[in-house]
């Protein structure tokens, strides 16, 4: 299976660009995506974030399983990280938002009022890994298309400061990745939900992962979308793929198949699902221990 790494140029500018000003926010609204939680935290937001009031906010929840994201939520909490689980598109989005951030600045925002300043706008920069739903969320912030969007990464190039009606000036940034992925499932995860351009990876390793995760942990949707029985799930992965293809009226184009999977789970066709697991990180750290 062939490594996945991605790591353009504009991506270590807007690392620069976020550091240079830090001193102008008062805080960091770090974005992941629900579905890969641990997986879309990029390791150099610790490096660029310094000691910034920090909140985590879980994006695209609608997608993720419910039941796991709860499980995330307390895991974080567990851990004295403020976080949050949203539905971008959901009307309660910027109070929620709002009311997090200023919890987490209350004693800053005590100390200011205190002191006879009114309050102020809270500042925020948001940062994440492309494609984890920062326009989509900066919009319904500020009630407004300002931010570009779209279903693939890449999209957001330049850093611009979006303003809400409710108290907060927000920058908006690029996605950033990293440098290299020390474990490929994490790379073959920000794949298969969307995180990496498709030109970057091969499309049948992605998909024979995420057929192998699906198999596991949510069968039932698997089976249904692609009306598969018992004895398909006895096969291996690769002709369960190609069982697949030819179900779709693709023949041996098992490439074309295999975007297709990672399309239909990416678009909700698959049910929710979320691919990172907190019994798997607690076991790992057990294991490091």
């Amino acid at each position: 299976m062939a490594n996945i790494q991605w790591y353009p140029g504009h991506m270590a500018k807007a690392i620069r660009e976020i550091q240079e000003k830090l001193h102008l926010v008062d805080i960091i609204f770090e974005l992941v995506d629900a579905r890969i939680p641990e997986s879309s935290r990029n390791p150099k937001v610790k490096e660029i974030i310094q000691q910034k009031p920090h909140l985590l906010i879980l994006t695209k929840s609608d997608l993720a399983d419910p039941a796991t994201t709860k499980q995330w939520l307390t895991y974080y909490h567990d851990q004295g990280q403020a976080a949050i689980a949203v539905d971008s598109r959901a009307r309660t989005i910027e109070r929620d938002v709002l009311k997090a951030a200023t919890e987490i600045l209350a004693e800053r925002l005590q100390n200011k009022s205190n002191r006879g300043l009114q309050q102020q706008t809270i500042r925020a920069v948001c940062v994440g890994i492309p494609n984890v739903g920062k326009s989509t969320l900066l919009n319904h912030l500020v009630n407004k298309k300002i931010a570009k969007t779209a279903d693939r990464p890449g999209v957001t190039k330049n850093q611009q400061w979006l303003k809400s009606k409710n108290g907060l000036a927000l920058l908006d940034t690029p996605g950033i990745l990293w440098p290299k992925f020390e474990d490929q499932r994490i790379g073959q995860k920000l794949a298969f939900t969307g995180a990496i351009k498709e030109k970057l990876f091969a499309s049948d390793d992605v998909a024979i992962f995420g057929l192998d995760f699906f198999r596991r942990y949510y069968p039932e949707p698997l089976k249904t979308r692609y009306k598969l029985t018992d004895q398909d799930f006895e096969l291996t992965i690769p002709d369960l793929l190609l069982k697949i293809t030819k179900f779709l009226g693709m023949g041996d184009d098992y490439e074309r198949a295999s975007n297709r999977i990672m399309l239909d789970a990416r678009k909700g066709k698959l049910g929710r699902f979320t691919l990172d697991r907190v019994e798997e990180l607690n076991h790992a750290k057990t294991t490091d221990d």
